[in-house]
């Protein structure tokens, strides 16, 4: 980062996505969106950075900056290739099974959530023999089961699971051991703490949850199951043609993959995924201690198994929809916006993803503490 910060007005946003994003970062943007490389003061190129052609050398720098920086940060083998995709994470739910096992083969998936039930659906959709190692429907998608008792079926292509449930706050701690390829989508905890890519046949992450705005995504694949993609998809369907590309099979989200860049450099000056964790453990136990404590314990109460809550989405009620509605304005009207509960849960949850300052996680924590008092 080359751009200091100055005293500008900032909420804390506690959206589940678009993601809150560093100050600096935000900075830096502003000045290259409208003159690209003259965030340091200098003299730029004269134009903005979304207005510059994809194949231009500025752009490839850009572009190639920033997937050095992931593969350091994840410490990636060679035998991973990463790349920056338009559609989110939701056009993997079905890019995903059409590429591996789109003709009838089987593939198994853990049903944890909202999330893993999109992807579910959609690889249902597309022709894939989806068996259910895992199903939470009986428990509401309140906990997880042991990772140790999740296996893959025989002649399956992959184990598929959503390591964190952005909707219902519960997130897989440790992964399990089974012979099939692990894919993950990984949107709501992506570089949110270190972890072991080798059980990892493929990664997709949606930028707009822990590094950078909404309109990209990260896939990350293993090269033993880049070889097993189904050739008889179209061009954009195969994940092989976006290798050969090197991302840029067609116009790739310039903006967006700039924005990353500039998260992923901010990441590594603060220390990495290791300060991550850190700093997700400490802002998600604020939350989930003021729960526990205020109102001599009970006033809040959150539903998810303590063993499987998640460090980036803490969900919460309280004890009647009336004051959950006034507990969310008067939080807003105290600068903490984005505290809604998705509409097909209600209640409250507070998102608090990498660039969320502790400070931010504090101030909630003690409004939480405050408000059980007067409203207890």
């Amino acid at each position: 980062m080359t751009t200091e910060t100055t005293a500008v007005h900032r909420i804390y946003n506690f959206s589940a996505g678009p993601c809150t994003l560093p100050l600096e970062v935000m900075q830096q943007a502003q000045a290259d969106l409208v003159d690209f490389g003259s965030a340091s003061g200098g003299k730029g190129l004269g134009m903005g950075v979304m207005e510059m052609s994809h194949r231009s050398k500025p752009v490839v720098a850009v572009h190639e900056a920033a997937l050095a920086s992931l593969r350091e940060i994840l410490e990636l083998p060679d035998n991973y290739q990463v790349l920056f995709l338009g559609g989110g994470a939701t056009f993997q739910f079905g890019m995903i099974p059409s590429s591996l096992a789109a003709n009838g083969q089987r593939v198994d998936y853990t049903h944890s959530g909202a999330w893993a039930k999109k992807a579910i659906a959609d690889a249902k959709a597309v022709g894939a023999d989806v068996n259910l190692v895992y199903d939470g429907t009986d428990n509401s998608y309140t906990t997880l089961p042991d990772p140790a008792t999740v296996q893959s079926t025989e002649g399956s292509r992959y184990l598929h699971l959503t390591t964190n449930e952005t909707i219902g706050g519960v997130q897989w701690k440790a992964m399990p051991s089974c012979d099939a390829p692990i894919v993950a989508d990984m949107s709501s905890d992506f570089l949110s703490k270190p972890f072991d890519v080798s059980p990892f046949g493929l990664i997709y992450a949606g930028a707009q949850k822990n590094i950078g705005p909404a309109g990209v995504c990260v896939v990350i694949i293993r090269d033993d199951v880049l070889e097993q993609c189904n050739g008889e998809q179209i061009n954009y369907m195969n994940y092989a043609n976006h290798v050969k590309g090197g991302s840029m099979l067609n116009t790739p989200p310039v903006f967006q993959i700039y924005m990353v860049g500039l998260v992923l450099e901010w990441l590594k000056g603060k220390g990495g995924l290791a300060w991550a964790s850190e700093m997700a453990e400490k802002r998600s136990g604020l939350l989930y201690d003021a729960i526990a404590e205020a109102g001599g314990g009970g006033y809040y109460s959150c539903p998810v198994d303590a063993a499987y809550r998640s460090t980036m989405n803490v969900v919460f009620r309280l004890p009647s929809e009336e004051l959950e509605a006034k507990f969310i304005a008067e939080a807003a009207a105290q600068g903490m916006d984005g505290l809604k509960g998705h509409r097909s849960v209600g209640g409250c949850r507070a998102s608090i993803y990498n660039a969320m300052p502790l400070e931010g996680a504090q101030a909630l924590a003690d409004f939480m503490r405050e408000f059980a008092q007067k409203n207890g």
